[in-house]
Formats: C-alpha cells, structure tokens, sequence
C-alpha cells in the first residue's frame, strides 16, 4: 500500500552546468545534420572540461556539416549559454571533433530495405509518466526547480544579475498530503557568482526568484532556505568540474517521480528509440492524464535493435485509472504506430528542435510552432474520451 502523505525531492540543473553544456552541444549537432538532411542519422558524445571541449560519436548525413563546421557549432552553444570566463571561453576554448562515419552494421539493421520496415536503432525500454500535480501535468517538484533555474537564467541574460555565473543547481522538497503537494519543506538553490558578492548578497538576489515560482504560502521556513551552502561558488561550469552528455536523465525527465530505461536523450538522432519512444510515452501518458483517465499514469515501451514493432507496451495509473489498463494500451496503440517510423512521423521529430531541450526538462514544456516540444501536445484527448 502506497504513501498517501510524504516529502518528496527532486533537483534541475541549469544550462551552465558542466554536463548541460556538453548536452547543448551534442543537440546542437543533431540539429546541424537535421536541418541538413532530415534522414541524417546521428550520435554524438561531448566532454567539456577546463578550456577543452571534445566531441566524438558517429553520424550518417551529408558532407556539408564538416569538422570545421561542428567546431563553431560548439563555440556558438558555449557563447550562447555564456561562457566567457577565464577558465572557460567560448573563444579560447580548444575544441577538438572527432566524430565518424556511422558504423555500417548498424545501419543494416535500422535501414528499411525490402520489406523490412525501420528498425529500432537499440535495444532498450522507455518509460514515459505525466500526473495532475501541475498544468503541465508533471511531477511538481521537478516542475518547481526547473523554474527557479530559469528564471535565474532569464534574469543573468537580460543583464539584471550581472553578479551570477551561468552554473547552478536547484533542489525542492515537497510535503504531500493525500498524494498531492502542499507546500516546500526545503529549497536549495546553489549558483555561481563573481567575486564581487558574498554568500548573503547571493540570497537576496535568488529569494525573489524562488517566490515568484512557488505558489503563494508554499515557500519553507529561513531556516531550510539553503543558498549556496558551501559558501562560495566563484569557480563553475566545466573548468569546476568535467562534464559529459546524458549523465543528466533524471533532470531531463521526471526527477525520480517515475521510472526511467537508463538512456539519455541529447547528441541523439530520433531514430534513436531512447529518445523518440521516450517521448512517444510522455505523449500517451499525457493525453492519457489531459483526457481524465487517470490521475496519474506510466507508460514503458521496449525495443529490440532491427526491430520495427515494440515488444511490449505497459501501462499503469496507479490505482487512479477509471479505465482498464489492458483496454487502454490496446486503443493507444490503434492511435498512434510505435515504430520507430511510426514515432518520427506522427510527432515529426526529422527537423532541427533539440538544442532547446538540452536544458530545463525535456517534458512540460509548452509545443512550439516550428514542431518543438510536439510530444507535449494533448490532442489525443478528445479521440480517447470517446473511445471510453
């Protein structure tokens, strides 16, 4: 029997964390061979550390998009973020690329030839999750520390906090009553600043953002409002610490609230059904939610590599479901073809749209009009209430 009362915590990290760089710039590729050739097949790892960023991985896509060019991608993402530090610059920085060409047996078994359809580029399982606790219909308190993050964020890039650095970490503990939040017990935001302020200055300028995003009475006592705990925190981003793609998947997804396959989603092409069928989950299970079928809801998708067709579709609402679960992922699969095709094409992911995921979640963000964000959309809704 589940908890209905608890504390729960869940942390975000910003686009200036070291492993949030190195994400930015594996989207960044993909999004360079997809504007290129929405086919282009892609995977591609970053290490960023002091001064020194590395980019390895293997790609299928034109000739266009050459070494040369994937270097300034990197610097741009870098100078976009804002790095421009001594012991991390934009411009100063050696990048090196060392990204090849995709290895040929695996193309054989994702390539469609004959009859065969496109395969999974992995094996793997993929879960996707959405709940009631907020409008976006995720986890509140990932949902929290997302926003507190970008509202720092914001704030550092029109110029209004000049005193902070690009590198930051938030973390919110929530109290649940009845399943359902009520407020923050504890919030611990940790930002890079200059020199030039100290620990309590830092506090004054990250409060206001703290509670312009918690609902109103939800802010903790003083005593469990922890900002930059250590004292100081003048050294940041990848010259305080390495950072590498996808080591960042509980922050990109749900923040431990549901389970997760173990894949990352950044540097990946969405023939790549860690990324697409993640998404492809959050989708069902968020027309699922958005259509009053359940208060909460769990969807797990699992592939084999070559294979069109998932091996398994699970579901569970955890004991909110006004439907029969076995019904229910019957008629989801009738909505929409899980093949890896099947996936790209009904939520068009073969364009250039993930830079911008690579930071503050990757779910709960609002659908943008060029096809960003499309698996955030509700409108299997109306279809799955008549289908009940």
């Amino acid at each position: 029997m589940s908890l209905r009362d608890y504390v729960f915590t869940s942390e975000s990290v910003s686009e200036g964390h070291p492993d949030k760089v190195a994400d930015r710039i594996s989207d960044a590729v993909v999004d360079a061979y997809l504007a290129a050739d929405p086919m282009s097949h892609v995977a591609c790892e970053t290490l960023c550390t002091t001064n020194r960023v590395i980019m390895a991985g293997e790609t299928r896509g034109p000739a266009s998009v050459t070494h040369d060019k994937l270097v300034e991608i990197a610097r741009h993402a870098i100078k976009d973020i804002g790095y421009e530090q001594e012991g991390f610059h934009w411009k100063k920085a050696k990048v090196e690329c060392i990204v090849h060409a995709q290895s040929a047996d695996i193309a054989m078994g994702v390539d469609a030839a004959g009859n065969k359809d496109e395969g999974a580029g992995d094996q793997g399982i993929m879960f996707g999750y959405a709940c009631c606790e907020t409008p976006e219909l995720m986890p509140a308190p990932l949902y929290y520390a997302h926003a507190i993050l970008k509202s720092l964020a914001e704030a550092r890039h029109s110029g209004a906090t000049p005193e902070l650095g690009p590198d930051a970490k938030s973390q919110i503990t929530l109290e649940y009553r009845d399943r359902k939040p009520v407020r923050a017990t504890s919030v611990v935001v940790s930002t890079q600043h200059s020199a030039t302020v100290d620990q309590d200055q830092v506090r004054e300028i990250v409060r206001p953002h703290v509670l312009d995003v918690l609902p109103d009475g939800w802010m903790c006592d003083e005593e469990h409002f922890y900002v930059n705990p250590t004292g100081r925190f003048v050294i940041g981003g990848p010259d305080g610490d390495t950072g590498v793609t996808g080591r960042k998947i509980i922050v990109d997804t749900y923040g431990g609230a549901a389970p997760h396959g173990g894949g990352a989603f950044s540097g990946k092409d969405p023939s790549k059904v860690d990324r697409s069928a993640a998404y492809a989950a959050r989708y069902l299970a968020k027309n699922v939610v958005a259509a009053g079928l359940a208060e909460r809801c769990t969807i797990q998708l699992s592939y084999a590599i070559g294979v069109a067709k998932p091996l398994s579709v699970y579901i569970d609402t955890a004991d909110t479901g006004k439907v029969d679960e076995a019904k229910l992922s019957k008629v989801l699969q009738e909505m929409v073809n899980l093949s890896p095709r099947g996936i790209r094409t009904h939520l068009q992911l073969n364009r250039p749209i993930y830079a911008r995921t690579a930071a503050y979640g990757h779910f709960g963000r609002p659908p943008e009009s060029d096809g960003g964000f499309s698996w955030e959309k509700t409108d299997l809704a109306d279809q799955l209430r008549r289908a009940f």
